[in-house]
């Protein structure tokens, strides 16, 4: 009897759905390492010989500097919206996360154009103050540029992981450190520093992989990297040998990092021995330290979020009326319609996956959980390699002469689903673990089946976290860029297309509308998602 219930719960509908996801999602990573045995070009040894250090040089540089100054702007305020009481502190609580509702690329275009010669600050001086400064100081296209576009624009991620962690720190550590006497700066270096390692290494590992995944901020500015030259090696020479073998060694700088990252944490935990754990207690500022705290967050959200945004509602009201045509309309909608869909499928390959994982107690749904996660730990550019080697055998194998798949939206949505799985899984799995089994078990004892318990007990108890990955992935497809410049069908724009395209051509107002709509709901997200946060019996989104 026994043995029969394990192998329904091996052999039902949901172990075997999971399966065949799962086979999908390893395919594109299969199709890289099986072309990388394939005998080197004259592109590949000029590559190897000229260019390959300068990718690995300006790769590395970005990395570490992001990484650093990231964690340097996003763990401060987090400690001191944690620990402190100061005016607005609500307000830049869940404010200091809209920077990342605006992809660095279209950051890089909006201050490129502020601080250029014709820009407003250097017109400004000119013409109000008489004061003419060597643009060369303004200039922010090299790789000192692209470092602060993406500090300003990715430290959310470390700002959103450590302060949700600290806020549910003891308040005991911070007491005890003050009775013996320790000044505020000596419990923040020597007790909070320590404590928040792991979120921070966490949230440092999203910011590196962002970096890494992320083409227009360094296409626009010029800067040779891994990403860059993937593109380069595709498009520019239709090299597809080489542009695998660049795949490859950037999958190997992704898992050298991510190896760091597992090193660094050194198997440290912070967890405590009593469940009696109290939070943090805020401490009330005021007089000038409270102006300086609240004169930091404001600094931060000003230069991340409310000056690009103003920038960019100014540049759609010159360019409105020469933007605002059919073709606009038709490449917006494009632009929502993939995004929905993608993200409706996403989140039902997530439960379906996320289910079997919580059902079945063995290794196989141990590697599903680690295989599921694995997309968003690649960059863009080399799923979208792997996919296009997958499209264009599976048309030779169909035989048509014709390439029937390749350069589809099948193909894009495809590429969405590999990629961002992990953000559905997780919130999806957030929530199982929340509600934990209990239910399930009830349900099943009471004589209910896997499917009629997840819909009428699971579901509706899992709900929140449903809504809140599918708002994460929604934000993630609408701001993506390698995938859908490398994998869009032809005369297939989507507002992040389009937007990248026309600052390219030097068409920065024309590309801010686009901008403007992505962020706008981007933001709409990002609140959405916070109060879900915020609600009764929600799911932690983090």
């Amino acid at each position: 009897m026994l043995k029969r219930r394990n192998l329904k719960f091996l052999f039902n509908i949901w172990s075997i759905s999971s399966l065949i996801i799962i086979m999908f999602v390893l395919i594109p990573n299969a199709n890289i390492l099986l072309n990388i045995f394939k005998p080197a070009n004259q592109n590949w040894n000029h590559i190897k010989e000229y260019l390959l250090k300068d990718y690995i040089i300006n790769s590395a540089v970005l990395v570490l500097f992001t990484g650093f100054f990231s964690i340097l702007i996003g763990l401060i305020p987090a400690w001191l919206i944690t620990q402190y009481q100061f005016p607005f502190r609500n307000f830049f609580k869940w404010s200091l996360i809209l920077p990342l509702a605006i992809p660095p690329y279209i950051g890089a275009y909006t201050y490129n154009g502020l601080l250029n010669y014709t820009g407003v600050i250097q017109t400004s001086l000119r013409n109000y103050f008489g004061i003419s400064v060597n643009p060369i100081y303004f200039d922010i296209m090299n790789i000192k540029g692209a470092i602060f576009i993406y500090t300003i624009f990715l430290f959310p991620y470390i700002y959103i992981i450590t302060r949700s962690f600290l806020a549910k720190q003891s308040a005991s550590l911070v007491e005890a450190a003050r009775t013996l006497g320790r000044s505020s700066f000596e419990i923040f270096w020597y007790i909070i520093l320590p404590i928040t390692r792991t979120a921070i290494v966490a949230g440092g590992s999203l910011v590196v992989l962002e970096v890494l995944n992320d083409y227009g901020v360094v296409k626009y500015f010029g800067i040779t990297t891994f990403s860059t030259a993937i593109f380069k090696t595709w498009f520019g020479m239709g090299d597809l040998i080489s542009a695998v073998r660049l795949s490859a060694l950037l999958m190997i700088f992704v898992f050298g990092v991510l190896l760091i990252e597992k090193f660094s944490r050194g198997g440290k935990r912070f967890s405590y021995s009593t469940t009696k754990v109290r939070p943090l207690s805020r401490t009330k500022l005021s007089g000038i330290k409270a102006f300086l705290v609240s004169a930091l967050c404001s600094l931060i959200f000003v230069i991340g979020f409310l000056i690009p945004t103003l920038q960019l509602l100014y540049w759609s009201w010159l360019s409105y009326a020469k933007i605002l045509d059919v073709d606009f309309f038709i490449f917006s909608f494009n632009s929502i319609f993939v995004a929905l869909l993608a993200s409706i499928l996403i989140i039902i390959i997530s439960i379906i996956v996320a289910n079997t994982v919580r059902i079945s107690d063995n290794i196989l749904a141990k590697v599903y959980s680690k295989v599921a996660i694995l997309g968003y730990s690649i960059p863009g550019a080399v799923i979208a390699v792997g996919i296009l080697l997958f499209f264009i055998g599976l048309d030779k194998f169909i035989g048509s002469g014709k390439l029937i798949l390749t350069s589809t939206i099948l193909m894009l949505i495809f590429a969405y689903i590999i990629r961002f799985l992990a953000i559905g899984y997780n919130s999806i799995e957030s929530g199982f673990d929340k509600v934990g089994k209990s239910f399930f078990e009830a349900s099943r004892t009471l004589g209910l089946g896997i499917t009629k318990t997840f819909f009428k007990v699971d579901l509706p108890m899992i709900k929140p976290a449903v809504i809140s990955g599918f708002l994460l992935v929604l934000i993630e497809i609408l701001k993506e860029l390698p995938l859908t410049l490398i994998l869009r069908p032809f005369n297939f724009d989507t507002l992040a297309s389009k937007a990248f395209e026309y600052a390219s051509d030097e068409m920065i107002h024309e590309a801010a509308i686009s901008s403007i709509i992505i962020i706008f709901i981007c933001c709409l997200a990002i609140y959405g998602i916070h109060k879900l946060g915020a609600g009764k019996g929600s799911t932690d989104v983090n």
